[in-house]
């Protein structure tokens, strides 16, 4: 009996572990095609926004230097909240970008 204890026991945290570890899979990459993306003029390399478009765009804006993005400093992506589930390329850029500090 207690051999089918232990049992349940270790499939329990298993299975804990496994959701544990779903938890922080990194989440894929948000397309410069999505319709959020697109809507805010989102480029994953931030040399190739359309200045014409965004005259607010200036040398050195990337998520990477955005209060948005929610990457360490060096990471080259990162959540962001106005992508949610996703993530941006710190390289990257959008219409809502917020200098940090």
């Amino acid at each position: 009996m207690s051999n089918r204890r232990e049992f349940v026991v270790q499939m329990g945290v298993g299975a804990g572990a496994l959701a544990a570890g779903a938890a922080f899979a990194e989440a894929p990459m948000v397309a410069e095609a999505d319709a959020n993306a697109s809507s805010l003029g989102y480029k994953a390399d931030a040399t190739k926004v359309d200045k014409t478009k965004f005259p607010k765009f200036a040398a050195g804006q990337n998520c990477g230097s955005c209060a948005l993005f929610q990457g360490k400093a060096g990471d080259k992506a990162g959540n962001c909240p106005l992508f949610a589930g996703k993530q941006v390329a710190s390289v990257g850029w959008c219409s809502a970008y917020a200098k940090k500090g």
